[in-house]
């Protein structure tokens, strides 16, 4: 028998400009499992809920499911293995809660098995449990869920990660209201074709985004980090958006957007104190309106899925 324990943290997709190609890694906040693998029994997966947090009570609706049958398809190897999930972000939170859960297991699985797969394979084995929960094979939560800090996909065929530096003074006040925003809605309000200017907007945005991170340039982050796809059309789901953000702004924000498909939203700050100072707009902007939230200032963090025990 074999046990260990495994973190993989939460993560912003899109940022902004970056739709379906970039996300963040963030430092502290995460989903923990505890995993085990018995070698000598009957292949099968038992998934064991220790947290508030409510998930499907059928394992196939799980997304850690599909990710250690992943495993088991691109290794050959088999085995019965148990996952406890000790902590769990809020599904539907718009901050990676099925990547979390998706690259803890993807990573603890492969690390039961003395690790045969690359990083990057397991992302693809992540990319199954996201698959399961929204509907398409995306990495821009399961990338920095497993390999940490800030990354770019290059390309889905074949899959083709690049992981950015990530400025050390780099700070991510995040707000979770407890509103409802399935991912699966958010795509359905986006439009199918964009007129050729919008996304001369956005490829340069995506381009100073990259050339912001890549020479330390956190004001040029700020300027960038701005959609001109998504935004427009999912800010609807969000209350005083657009309030919101010209507070944060005013505040010393360089940034703010929607993570994700919401109905989260994160800023970008170069300092602790504006950090703090920014999530508590947040904070007060959502509970004016009588909307229940939590708020996370930390940094954006280069580490991804680890063994904590």
């Amino acid at each position: 028998m074999k046990r260990i324990k495994v973190f993989a943290p939460a993560s912003i997709a899109n940022l902004g400009c970056g739709f379906d190609i970039m996300g963040l890694a963030l430092d502290e906040v995460g989903d923990v499992l505890e995993m085990t693998l018995d070698e000598t029994a009957d292949s099968g997966i038992t998934i064991i809920n220790d947290t508030d947090v409510p998930l499907p009570s059928d394992p196939e609706d799980n997304v850690v499911t599909p990710v250690i049958r992943k495993f088991f398809e691109m290794t050959g190897h088999r085995g019965h293995v148990q996952v406890r999930i000790v902590k769990k972000i809020f599904p539907g939170s718009g901050i990676g809660s099925s990547a979390a859960s998706s690259a803890a297991a993807a990573f603890g699985i492969n690390e039961l098995f003395s690790a045969p797969l690359s990083e990057e394979d397991v992302v693809v084995c992540t990319m199954e449990g996201e698959n399961l929960a929204s509907g398409g094979y995306h990495a821009d939560n399961a990338a920095p869920a497993v390999m940490g800090g800030i990354t770019l996909i290059r390309g889905y065929d074949p899959l083709d990660i690049i992981k950015l530096p990530v400025p050390g003074n780099l700070y991510c006040p995040v707000i979770h209201p407890h509103l409802t925003v399935s991912t699966k809605q958010a795509r359905s309000i986006l439009p199918r074709e964009i007129p050729m200017h919008t996304a001369v907007t956005q490829w340069g945005n995506v381009g100073g985004l990259v050339a912001g991170l890549c020479t330390g340039n956190i004001e040029l982050v700020g300027r960038a980090m701005r959609d001109a796809v998504a935004e427009p059309f999912r800010k609807q789901f969000i209350p005083g958006f657009d309030e919101l953000r010209a507070k944060l702004l005013g505040a010393g924000a360089l940034a703010m957007n929607i993570s994700g498909s919401g109905p989260s939203v994160f800023a970008l700050a170069n300092r602790a104190d504006i950090a703090q100072r920014v999530g508590a707009i947040m904070e007060r902007h959502f509970a004016q309106q009588g909307i229940l939230s939590e708020t996370y200032v930390v940094k954006v963090s280069n580490k991804g899925a680890r063994l904590i025990a």
